[in-house]
């Protein structure tokens, strides 16, 4: 008995991580990786930093991870399960067009970015506590063996990681007919160049479907892009977003409306 159980949970197992979750149409290892490296190399503003990627499909399970330097520890470690939980979080508060039904839901979708969360979720603001809301799994995020962190065979792959994350370099992911399919997370340098980078690897991935999608960033042509709105408050040390969803500079912060305009 006890060898058909050990039998039937590694066999239940192997279909969770196989694609039956949803990753099957979603880019493989190899497809991030190259997508990663080449946005990574290509990104000028920041800290010139190596970056962690993961993507996630639409519940929250880990396709895939990977990293864009020589071995894992030429990027921040940090940023292995912080990707994660950008791609988790961009995916968690995403809407597409069968959200509307009855008079409720949003008629074209609701693309928000982790950067459009920095605001709303300080203290009071309208979405305060919610980075507290969703917490990581920790048997997903630190499960060994290391070695494979970053590989095809990443521990997370197969997963739900869960977790919240409000600074930028989470993005959702949107196919064809604006078919909201899941997300990309990428960290590793300053929140800044981390949504650069991302917004590249999406491109790079062809899963940038999200002309017409709701935003909240004021660019028709790039709706869930970070906006640099946050100014001192009179008198007050606290900074303000003047939309409500801005995002702090960073440091070498580069022009956000220089980023690839979205596709149909």
């Amino acid at each position: 008995m006890a060898i058909a159980c050990t039998i039937n949970t590694a066999n239940a197992q192997a279909t969770f991580a196989s694609g039956s979750n949803g990753c099957s149409g979603l880019p493989d290892y190899a497809a991030l990786k190259a997508a990663l490296a080449t946005a990574t190399s290509a990104e000028t503003s920041g800290l010139n930093n190596q970056m962690w990627g993961t993507i996630v499909d639409r519940d929250g399970v880990v396709c895939a991870v990977a990293f864009s330097g020589v071995n894992r520890g030429a990027q921040w470690p940090g940023s292995r399960v912080i990707s994660a939980q950008k791609a988790n979080t961009a995916n968690a508060f995403s809407l597409d067009a069968t959200s509307s039904d009855s008079g409720s839901g949003q008629a074209s979708g609701l693309v928000l970015s982790t950067a459009n969360l920095y605001s709303a979720v300080q203290p009071g603001g309208s979405l305060f506590g919610l980075q507290e809301s969703n917490p990581v799994d920790v048997s997903v995020a630190y499960k060994s063996p290391s070695s494979n962190y970053g590989t095809a065979s990443d521990p997370m792959v197969g997963y739900k990681i869960g977790g919240v994350n409000v600074f930028g370099g989470g993005l959702a992911l949107y196919g064809p007919g604006r078919v909201l399919v899941g997300a990309v997370g990428v960290s590793g340098d300053t929140s800044c160049a981390d949504h650069d980078i991302a917004w590249r690897v999406r491109r790079a991935l062809n899963l940038d479907h999200l002309a017409g999608v709701g935003g909240v960033s004021g660019d028709t042509a790039r709706p869930d892009n970070i906006i640099y709105d946050v100014t001192a408050n009179g008198n007050s040390s606290s900074p303000v977003s003047a939309g409500g969803f801005g995002h702090p500079k960073c440091i070498n912060t580069a022009d956000p409306a220089t980023l690839p305009a979205v596709r149909p």
